[in-house]
């Protein structure tokens, strides 16, 4: 049988504002890429989304991404790469102490927005990613988009990866992200994103898919999702049960 694991970006929630509702999408998904404090999150934030996860079975990830919290980390940067190995590197650590509180490993590292975006065409950054994570641990999945830099340069580089899709994104000719500014760059229909879905996984190039948890819909594309997989006969299990 097919599997595929099913992803969400969550812990986005910082000090009094609250974005996304992770109680709800978190038992929808298998694995979480939790925010890490740098484009979204606080300590109190992370340490809630890593307890939650561990108790619900689902993956505990990293979301590392730009110092951004303005912007939400989709604001492009010109870093170093040795400054963008450091943050990944540090980014994950931190997270990792709350992993450590809660009983649970750091299963994976996904980058977020601009940071895993640039990263995608960009093989110095990617490669900075990749040793940020590498120093960190090289049992680690790394997750990045189907045929990206990122994903070339974590493979030779000898981690394991994961390639990832986007049922609620729309794509460019080149099989990168549409920009956010264009229209139908994001889908908040659950009947669309939930046609795309077994499209993508029996693309036979993605491992998971992703659901962004600012998305306004997106604990009803989550069940879209969940339900189109199991109707096709996908079965949805945590990346690293079969990776």
């Amino acid at each position: 049988m097919m599997k595929i694991d099913l992803n969400c970006d969550v812990g986005e929630s910082f000090g009094r504002y609250r974005l996304g509702d992770d109680e709800a999408l978190l038992p929808l998904v298998t694995s979480a890429n939790i925010a890490c404090g740098f484009h979204a999150g606080d300590p109190l934030v992370i340490g809630r989304t890593v307890r939650l996860a561990a108790r619900l079975g689902v993956g505990v990830g990293a979301h590392p991404g730009y110092p951004d919290l303005q912007g939400f980390g989709r604001r492009e940067m010109a870093l170093a790469p040795e400054e963008v190995e450091a943050l990944v590197l540090y980014q994950v650590s931190a997270l990792a102490g709350f992993a450590r509180e809660a009983g649970v490993e750091v299963a994976h590292v996904k980058p977020h927005g601009a940071l895993y975006n640039q990263a995608a065409t960009d093989r110095m950054l990617a490669e900075a990613i990749v040793r940020g994570v590498g120093g960190f641990s090289r049992n680690v999945i790394l997750v990045g988009l189907a045929e990206s830099e990122l994903v070339a340069a974590g493979v030779e580089a000898g981690l394991r990866v994961a390639s990832e899709g986007f049922p609620e994104r729309g794509y460019n000719a080149d099989g990168t992200l549409m920009s956010r500014k264009l229209p139908g760059a994001m889908i908040d229909s659950p009947t669309e994103a939930a046609a795309n879905t077994v499209r993508l996984a029996k693309s036979g190039r993605i491992q998971t898919l992703c659901i962004h948890g600012d998305n306004p819909m997106a604990v009803e594309i989550a069940e879209a999702v969940r339900e189109e997989l199991t109707a096709n006969g996908i079965e949805i299990e945590v990346m690293g049960k079969f990776l």
